[in-house]
């Protein structure tokens, strides 16, 4: 089977094809993952959480982000691998294309994500400018927890929704090539789907947009800090990782998850 790209996403969303992402964080799960039929694998700084033990992202440094993507492109043959661009990585432009530098130079990302939205434009100008691939992050975003003092669902209420979509479009004019919506009410996800021509990927953001993502950790009942409300349990029932893997990629191609439980309004 064909290695995945961009253009492969973009061929999937013009035929409705919906897209499946997972996070990955080193070998052993990827070469699982990889068979399990996933489209796209996140290098994701919830490594912080969910590998490292700590109670947010922030601490993720540069170098652990470049260490574990190496770890998921030493057996990643088919997936198109997107790594997450961690807190205070990209402060300016010329720190954000030094990050991603070392991101897809070191650690052999396809892409890199970046959380933000109108402050992050003229970062996302510049990276692309420069031949980087970009995905970007709106809605719920963990780096800046601090500021919105819990993890809760945005994009409630039209002016909040508005502003969100107004990023959106303005990241895809930029430059970005895809999009990841995390905790935002479906109907505003699924306008903003529809608005944009590049995948927009969703994370307890509904069942309309072109694609899902879970942390794997959160989808297989493996928690330190509580499961998500909008997480459903794959292993549970399936028997082993692989079971539970295929289940997830079987649930999003079919439309099936995320279901009514575990979509905001």
């Amino acid at each position: 089977m064909s290695k995945i790209t961009i253009s492969t996403l973009n061929r999937m969303k013009a035929a409705g094809e919906k897209i499946a992402v997972i996070t990955s964080y080193d070998a052993s799960f990827t070469q699982q993952i990889e068979k399990a039929g996933m489209d796209v694998i996140l290098v994701g700084d919830s490594l912080g959480m969910v590998v490292q033990g700590h109670e947010s992202t922030l601490p993720v440094t540069v170098g652990d982000m470049v260490y574990h993507t190496a770890n998921v492109m030493r057996v990643s043959e088919r997936v198109m691998v997107v790594a997450d661009m961690p807190f205070m990585s990209h402060g300016s432009p010329k720190q954000a294309l030094d990050t991603a530098g070392r991101l897809m130079k070191e650690g052999g990302a396809h892409m890199v994500k970046i959380e933000g939205g109108a402050p992050q434009l003229d970062t996302v100008r510049h990276l692309t400018a420069r031949a980087v691939p970009v995905c970007g992050h709106l809605g719920l975003m963990p780096q800046s927890i601090h500021q919105l003092g819990a993890y809760r669902v945005q994009g409630r209420g039209d002016h909040e929704g508005e502003r969100i979509l107004k990023d959106a479009v303005g990241l895809q004019a930029a430059g970005a090539q895809m999009l990841v919506l995390e905790c935002v009410p479906a109907l505003l996800a699924e306008e903003i789907s529809k608005a944009l021509d590049i995948p927009v990927i969703g994370i307890g953001a509904g069942v309309d947009t072109d694609g899902q993502v879970l942390v794997l950790y959160d989808m297989l009942g493996i928690t330190l800090h509580g499961t998500p409300s909008f997480v459903h349990d794959f292993l549970a029932g399936a028997g082993s990782i692989q079971g539970a893997l295929a289940a997830y990629v079987k649930a999003v191609k079919a439309g099936e998850f995320p279901a009514s439980e575990h979509t905001f309004t």
